[in-house]
């Protein structure tokens, strides 16, 4: 992506953002308590959480198999929190390489950063030795976390199958509106959060292949005070 493109994006980007901070609080509000328990038919039937809104009070689970609540995790720090499938997820994989290059520079903006997937503890560590990476990862091994955000969905019959064979995934299935037992998985997404678990900025994209760019996360986070 060329700096004219970037530039353009970022205009649009940040636009959205003061867009969405500006919208009825209370409206955002009431699609919240409708996603926590809610598992989308399909990735592009997402109800993501929004900005201006809270982090809802879930439940996650650390690399070393602890949990603990989400907002005694955070701890008051503000943070850049970022959903992505696994680490058999090539994907997810480069992006998790393009966070660790920005990594540094937000931290010396006050931020945090932190990945979630449906991967249990064990292979969470496996990503972090792999890509020596020095910022933390979660597991969301049954989808609540991002159900509670309102990213998780049912994928296909023929998604399900395929990647519980090639993948060897042995996340539990779950059911949907039919009956039928499927794997869940989120939306990639990314979550700048304040020091008072306050949704500043979001990024949400069915599109599993396309990501943030990163200089766009780093102007997001550098309007977070």
């Amino acid at each position: 992506m060329n700096k004219v493109n970037i530039s353009t994006a970022l205009i649009s980007t940040l636009f959205l953002l003061f867009l969405f901070q500006s919208a009825d609080l209370q409206a955002k509000e009431e699609m919240a308590q409708g996603a926590k328990t809610h598992i989308a038919e399909t990735a592009d039937q997402v109800s993501p959480l929004l900005n201006g809104q809270t982090i809802p009070e879930i439940e996650v689970t650390k690399s070393d198999g602890k949990n603990l609540a989400l907002s005694d995790y955070l701890n008051g720090q503000k943070t850049i929190l970022f959903f992505y499938r696994g680490g058999w997820c090539p994907f997810c994989n480069t992006q998790m390489g393009q966070l660790q290059a920005i990594e540094g520079q937000l931290k010396n903006l006050g931020f945090k950063l932190v990945g979630i997937s449906t991967d249990a503890p064990d292979d969470l560590n496996k990503s972090i030795d792999k890509r020596n990476l020095s910022y933390e990862l979660l597991s969301d091994f049954e989808s609540k976390v991002s159900s509670a955000f309102g990213l998780s969905f049912f994928t296909s019959e023929k998604t399900t199958s395929r990647y519980i064979a090639k993948m060897d995934l042995k996340n539990p299935l779950h059911k949907n509106n039919a009956g039928d037992e499927r794997l869940v998985l989120p939306v990639p997404a990314i979550y700048v959060i304040d020091s008072k678990g306050l949704v500043q900025f979001n990024y949400v994209n069915p599109n599993f292949k396309v990501r943030l760019h990163s200089e766009l996360l780093l102007k997001a986070a550098e309007l977070v005070k």
